[in-house]
């Protein structure tokens, strides 16, 4: 009786055996998880909704006293997922990991050539072809349509912020 026991729970270790061992390789992860880069993106996007219809003022990086382009963006980052961009959008356009105008995704720094020289412009990508920005004096922070010509004329490139970030990921609601 003993014996039968002993190879009754020997059994499955001895069929485990003859099967081949499956060893799990590990994907490279991006350095914030995707689901994390989605949440964060979400909190940025409804921050910068929020301003919408703030009067545009250069040098402007508050909703008290109005934002230019890269004001906008700086502040949106930083309340809402905790990342302190640099002011100008030349020196945003440095930050993050670049991305073309194929590869955009919700929450990614668009920039622009409005001015004549480089980086001149910028806003957030939205999705679908559609960014908010700070546009020019006289003017509300609002939403434009990417793929008018205008727009893709003076496309200068893109970064993208939320995967390369250390953000604070968003805090639950207080219950």
């Amino acid at each position: 009786m003993m014996c039968w026991l002993v190879l009754l729970l020997l059994s499955p270790l001895a069929s485990a055996a003859d099967h081949e061992k499956t060893v799990a390789v590990e994907e490279p992860q991006p350095a914030v998880p995707l689901q994390l880069q989605k949440d964060l993106a979400g909190e940025v996007l409804l921050q910068a909704m929020s301003l919408t219809g703030i009067a545009y003022r250069f040098g402007g990086q508050s909703p008290a006293t109005g934002f230019d382009c890269s004001g906008l963006i700086r502040f949106v980052f930083l309340k809402s997922v905790g990342y302190e961009l640099p002011r100008t959008a030349a020196e945003q356009a440095r930050q993050g990991k670049a991305v073309g105008m194929g590869e955009l995704q919700a929450g990614d720094i668009v920039f622009f050539n409005t001015r004549g020289f480089r980086f001149s412009h910028s806003g957030i990508y939205l999705g679908k072809g559609k960014f908010i920005h700070a546009p020019r004096a006289g003017k509300t922070i609002g939403i434009s349509d990417m793929t008018q010509a205008y727009w893709v004329k003076r496309f200068d490139g893109a970064r993208r912020i939320l995967q390369h970030t250390k953000a604070k990921p968003p805090e639950a609601p207080a219950k």
